[in-house]
């Protein structure tokens, strides 16, 4: 089923001022709606965002990256990068596509990228979703991170991408989700280029996201699955916290929420987009 869906939206991939990004697309701009921007987190790609072109495609330009370091897309230059060097390769691929100004949807990692962009370049954004948010251990003890980053490489080389998909993938669902949804997962994953992943590690040991959100004054929104075991709500709390939000919680969904509960979370990033557009004028977010 995702299979086949995801032929409809293609491998796509353009040069930037960063280097290669590659994308998938559904939709098209129009006056009255914003683009949105979906990136995934550390162990998945522009793929997994598949149910969420088709149904979202339907009235809005929807595009989903691959992060600098997955699929095709340039490495960042730094082995130990932070938060704006990722942030950069975004502008970079939004540049390259002539969008001035984007809804940003972040899953886990995603969001960590999605907050730095937006403290930093807060006129492009029109408003930040942040899903399951992963928090970034840069606040924490240097030991603390530097023992988190570790035991995730270590598991990188000892495992590889089909270990890692055939060992973890299960922990990004609940109990709830179907095996199309827990087979989606694992092919995504599998699918993870050791390089990248390993740069986006010392991302997650390096990153602040609260401190970048804190920053951030524009419209933002934090939710996150009941069952979520990896970002779980308790984790999440804080950093709704710092956007002075409410989190939201999905009932029965886990980690990668959009994938084993896909209705749910894109009527969330849909209703979100319109609570932005219906205070636009002109196609511009008042």
């Amino acid at each position: 089923m995702n299979i086949e869906t995801l032929a409809r939206f293609p491998d796509m991939h353009i040069d930037t001022a960063h280097g290669i990004t590659a994308y998938r697309e559904a939709g098209a701009s129009h006056l009255h709606t914003v683009p949105v921007v979906l990136l995934h987190g550390i162990g998945s790609g522009a793929a997994s965002w598949v149910r969420q072109l088709d149904v979202l495609g339907a009235k809005r330009r929807v595009l989903a990256w691959d992060a600098p370091g997955y699929g095709v897309s340039t490495r960042v230059a730094h082995e130990s990068p932070v938060a704006s060097d990722y942030a950069n390769a975004l502008r970079a691929w939004l540049d390259a596509l002539n969008i001035t100004r984007c809804v940003l949807v972040g899953h886990s990692l995603g969001a960590i990228v999605a907050g730095s962009f937006a403290a930093n370049a807060p006129e492009r954004v029109a408003g930040l979703l942040l899903i399951s948010p992963a928090a970034g251990y840069g606040a924490a003890p240097k030991q603390l991170r530097e023992s988190k980053r570790d035991a995730r490489l270590k598991m990188l080389n000892e495992l590889g991408p089909q270990g890692l998909a055939r060992e973890r993938s299960a922990n990004m669902v609940s109990q709830y989700a179907d095996d199309t949804a827990r087979e989606w997962v694992r092919w995504n994953m599998a699918r993870i280029v050791p390089e990248g992943y390993a740069q986006a590690t010392h991302l997650l040991a390096n990153a602040d996201l609260a401190a970048d959100i804190a920053r951030f004054h524009g419209r933002i929104a934090v939710a996150v699955g009941a069952e979520d075991a990896i970002t779980p709500p308790a984790a999440c709390a804080p950093i709704a916290q710092a956007a002075h939000v409410s989190l939201q919680v999905v009932p029965r969904a886990g980690h990668a929420g959009y994938v084993e509960s896909p209705a749910a979370y894109t009527a969330l990033i849909d209703s979100f987009c319109q609570g932005i557009e219906c205070h636009m004028k002109d196609g511009v977010p008042q």
